[in-house]
């Protein structure tokens, strides 16, 4: 199998586990303040990852691998951020309009892609996200023309997608800052210094949380975003980053309305409108022209 089937079969992964963080955090954001909840999730990732680099990586941490620990603020910086304002977010954007605002990533990563790193993109690609943003705004208006034209979004919807603006720009600065240094190694570093910095950030709100008394819904968020959403989606992000062009990484997010909706299904939330559902398929026509392009 090449390096770049299993690239694509990891942001395949990675599409599906991330899709599980806006349904349980649309649940559980209302309970916690998203830096304190994102602080402790880092903190957890970071172990999670450290055991996987002991058990997975040959030689394990060699003191190498942590030169310029700017590199690893930066970039967990970025990815910490993404993660409070999506929480954020959904206090009030329902989780698969927020899915939808996510899809939205692609084309700004490949913007940054090409003012970080020159990658051009092919007039299929170009076509593929102009038709996966269209169908973003298709579910993020709900199939409303007049709120469309009137461009009435809402608060939750403009916070996350503040948020995947730090997302799109993370992704090429992955290939950009890393030494060689292995996925797990670089992974840890990244969920070290998102830490850091969202400790120093909130502090004050992780001290003003009452953890003994957080309803069952936070920890199950916790403990599936931390592993699942966090240490494992960042692995497999990494992984994929170093082996595809930064815009066809992020095409995959295309994939997570989809997602999203099997997710409110299978905790009990029902199913958007069959208008929606159209620009859902729009986004999954977007994912299969970026797939398609591979010259």
């Amino acid at each position: 199998m090449s390096d770049r089937i299993r690239g694509h079969l990891a942001m395949l992964a990675f599409s599906a586990l991330v899709a599980g963080s806006f349904s349980l955090g649309s649940m559980a954001s209302v309970h916690i303040d998203p830096a304190a909840f994102n602080a402790v999730r880092f903190v957890i990732g970071a172990v999670v990852v450290a055991g996987m680099v002991v058990r997975l990586t040959p030689g394990g941490f060699q003191r190498l691998q942590f030169r310029a620990p700017w590199r690893y603020l930066r970039l967990g910086g970025l990815f910490g951020a993404y993660f409070v304002l999506m929480f954020e977010g959904l206090k009030t954007a329902p989780p698969v309009s927020a899915a939808a605002v996510f899809t939205l990533t692609p084309i700004m990563t490949a913007g940054f892609g090409f003012l970080l790193l020159r990658q051009v993109m092919t007039g299929r690609m170009a076509l593929a996200l102009a038709i996966g943003a269209a169908g973003a705004l298709w579910v993020i208006f709900r199939a409303d023309l007049s709120a469309l034209m009137a461009f009435e979004i809402g608060r939750g919807e403009v916070i996350y997608f503040i948020g995947c603006i730090a997302h799109a720009l993370y992704t090429p600065l992955v290939r950009m800052l890393n030494r060689r240094e292995p996925v797990l190694v670089f992974t840890f570093g990244t969920m070290v210094g998102g830490a850091l910095v969202l400790f120093g950030w909130g502090w004050a709100e992780v001290l003003a949380t009452d953890w003994a008394n957080l309803p069952t819904i936070v920890w199950v968020t916790l403990g599936y975003t931390a592993i699942f959403a966090s240490a494992v989606s960042i692995v497999l992000l990494q992984f994929a980053s170093l082996r595809l062009p930064a815009s066809k990484v992020m095409a995959y997010t295309y994939l997570t309305p989809t997602w999203v909706i099997g997710w409110e299904f299978f905790l009990g939330n029902g199913l958007p409108t069959v208008f929606v559902l159209g620009g859902v398929m729009l986004t999954v026509l977007a994912l299969g022209l970026l797939l398609k392009d591979e010259g």
